[in-house]
């Protein structure tokens, strides 16, 4: 039981691993002895994030455009070339967009709906002869999706396409786990209010509240995000799949 939670040795591509959740991952992988591949559209954002990260461990930048079915081709092309045996993908890459009800935008569904289920569904499923190669009944492979606890509850903001797409992810975790098993283990992390970039302009308008309104009364922090990552990813995870994890201090038993 000593190295229970150890990931020592094993390798990881995060998407959208250049800031927020997918860095706090990263970095959590990286200091236990990961090989890291951060995933990013923006060239210049990766690789500043995979030099400050390579201070702690292995950490390799790798641009990717995940909003085209090409650009989604091209990235799991390349992870394959580079590393035939991949023990952790995390699909982190995603985007949000918020408009009154009577003035959201059908392109909103598209784009938010392209990257946060058509682009993580066609990823896992080009990796998946990697992943397979790594997994074992022992210790299989992993797949961590990053969900929301907006796929879970109702959100105070009109994020329609967002808390829709969130959901999707959630049950996808759950037919894919089944579907992959027994090499490959699903599961999705529902996160609360974390610092990112995404959630910046809203926890500097009601971080407070919002904080007050948590069981916890804190927003997350990267040991929070990180620490769940590690569990799912060692041997102490091996038998958990298709399971949908809040990690959000309390908000979803708030319902």
């Amino acid at each position: 039981m000593k190295n229970l939670f150890s990931v020592e040795g094993k390798v990881a591509l995060v998407t959208g691993g250049s800031r927020g959740i997918g860095a706090m991952i990263a970095r959590g992988y990286v200091e236990n002895g990961v090989r890291t591949y951060v995933a990013a559209r923006k060239a210049e954002e990766c690789e500043t994030t995979a030099r400050e990260l390579s201070a702690f461990g292995e950490c390799i930048p790798v641009r990717a455009d995940l909003s085209t079915p090409d650009g989604v081709l091209a990235l799991a092309r390349s992870m394959a070339e580079r590393e035939p045996r991949l023990d952790i993908l995390v699909n982190n890459a995603g985007a949000t967009w918020g408009a009154p009800l009577g003035e959201y935008p059908m392109e909103a569904w598209d784009k938010v709906f392209a990257l946060n289920v058509r682009a993580l569904f066609q990823l896992t499923r080009e990796l998946v002869p990697c992943l397979e190669a790594a997994g074992t009944q022992e210790d299989p492979a992993r797949v961590l999706q990053i969900g929301s606890v907006d796929g879970l509850l109702p959100p105070a903001l009109e994020t329609y396409a967002y808390s829709a797409s969130k959901a999707a992810v959630h049950h996808m975790t759950r037919v894919l786990a089944k579907r992959l098993a027994p090499k490959i283990t699903v599961n999705a992390v529902a996160p609360g209010p974390f610092e990112s970039k995404m959630m910046a302009r809203t926890l500097e308008i009601h971080g407070d509240a919002i904080a007050a309104q948590a069981p916890r009364k804190r927003i997350g922090t990267p040991e929070d995000m990180a620490g769940v990552a590690l569990y799912l990813a060692s041997r102490a995870g091996a038998y958990v799949t298709g399971a949908v994890i809040p990690v959000d201090g309390g908000i979803s038993t708030c319902a």
